[in-house]
């Protein structure tokens, strides 16, 4: 059985949305381009958690770009769902490649769709973004999490890479600017993307009854993974474990 795929979607852009990036243009190279700038550092970033995900059930993935991340998750959670959302056919392609190669194809469902507009269907024990929601202005993180988390059982968790500035060091933070700045810059040129500074996306989690698990960071600081959770009934979740 294949994998299910829905029709592209076509989306009324809320007031306050940017422009959608274009990333057809780089998925080929994506990979490439990570390597020759952090090396294995972005993955380890989307492979820290790994272990604690593997009793998820249903799993929401989010602009996971050539589908590393989800292709892993689905060969190590052997029971688990997935559905895929991403705007770039081309960033599917390879999702598509490298699920089929795992044999994996029948448990995951992809929506070629914004995902600043989607709609969920169903529910969720896992959201993962990696490395989106820095594409996103902070009125588009309150929008996407306030779309989804109606949809999420009791307990579901979050799973956020996202690179960040330091909150110490004068020199960390000075060199991680510099280098978010450059890259906002090249994907602004390659991409059209028109974001230029994170969303404080810790922020907006919190807002919405979340509450951080589990934190990991690399380079100075500089990457950062989150495993975050939300309880409705009860709005606790467990301590924070150490990195």
């Amino acid at each position: 059985m294949a994998s299910v795929e829905r029709l592209p979607t076509i989306c009324a852009v809320d007031k306050g949305v940017s422009r959608p990036a274009r990333f057809d243009c780089v998925a080929r190279i994506y990979r490439l381009m990570e390597y020759l700038t952090f090396g294995p550092m972005l993955e380890h970033c989307r492979f820290h958690h790994l272990p604690a995900l593997q009793n998820s059930c249903r799993s929401l993935v989010l602009g996971d770009g050539d589908g590393r991340f989800l292709a892993q998750l689905l060969a190590t959670s052997p029971v688990l769902q997935a559905d895929a959302v991403d705007a770039s056919p081309a960033m599917l392609a390879l999702l598509r490649e490298r699920v089929t190669h795992i044999k994996a194809q029948h448990r995951l469902t992809i929506t070629q769709a914004d995902a600043r507009t989607f709609e969920p269907s169903r529910d969720y024990d896992l959201v993962a973004t990696h490395f989106f929601l820095d594409c996103l202005t902070e009125p588009e993180v309150d929008h996407l999490i306030t779309r989804i988390r109606p949809h999420l059982v009791d307990g579901a968790q979050w799973l956020v890479s996202e690179f960040q500035i330091p909150e110490t060091g004068r020199l960390q933070k000075w060199v991680a600017r510099t280098i978010i700045a450059t890259l906002y810059a090249a994907f602004r040129l390659l991409t059209g993307l028109t974001v230029t500074q994170i969303p404080p996306w810790p922020e907006v989690l919190t807002r919405h009854g979340f509450q951080r698990k589990a934190t990991r960071t690399w380079l100075g600081g500089l990457l950062i993974s989150e495993l975050w959770d939300f309880h409705e009934a009860t709005g606790t979740s467990a301590p924070p474990s150490q990195p």
